[in-house]
């Protein structure tokens, strides 16, 4: 059994950004574990409507 592992993960989640307004996109998260138990997230990533990989920075959460 490994300590230490990482697990990729996606989650369709509401955006909202100038151009399109809000969205429901697959956001991507990478993260680490320790003994299978989730502790950081290394990178969040999603996919655009045209099929670009953009980094989750761009946007904001639609709340």
């Amino acid at each position: 059994m490994k300590l230490i592992s990482i697990k990729r993960e996606t989650k369709t989640e509401g955006r909202f950004t100038k151009k399109m307004g809000v969205m429901l996109t697959n956001v991507t998260y990478i993260k680490k574990q320790f003994l299978s138990i989730p502790y950081k997230t290394l990178h969040k990533y999603r996919e655009t409507y045209y099929g670009e990989i953009k980094d989750c920075e761009d946007c904001k959460l639609a709340r």
